[in-house]
């Protein structure tokens, strides 16, 4: 029988820009953010291999992207993870935007 795993809670860290999830202490992932007028641009989603197959990225990016709902924000999945997990969850569809070439150019800038 496998281990359960140990308690985990997501948390935003507005002065990285991302959202972590946290276990015994320590960041066991994250999924990093630009904000951009109304729209959260999630660009990177990762967690650290020895929490790797637990499902934190899923419960990681669902809060994340609970979190944006409520703050009145639209979702842009830059991130091949966070655009695959909203292919399986609908529930965001109608606060998420397309991947454009302007919010490409616009990211890019960003992270330089």
């Amino acid at each position: 029988m496998s281990e359960p795993s140990p308690a985990a809670t997501v948390e935003r860290v507005d002065a990285e820009r991302l959202y972590q999830i946290v276990i015994d202490g320590g960041r066991a992932g994250l999924v990093a953010y630009r904000d951009r007028d109304n729209q959260r641009v999630f660009y990177h989603t990762e967690v650290d291999d020895a929490f790797a197959g637990q499902g934190l990225a899923s419960q990681l990016v669902q809060h994340a992207l609970a979190d944006t709902r409520s703050a009145g924000k639209r979702i842009v999945p830059v991130c091949p993870y966070v655009a695959a997990f909203l292919k399986r969850h609908d529930e965001f569809a109608d606060i998420t935007d397309a991947v454009t070439p302007e919010i490409g150019k616009w990211l890019e800038s960003e992270l330089s």
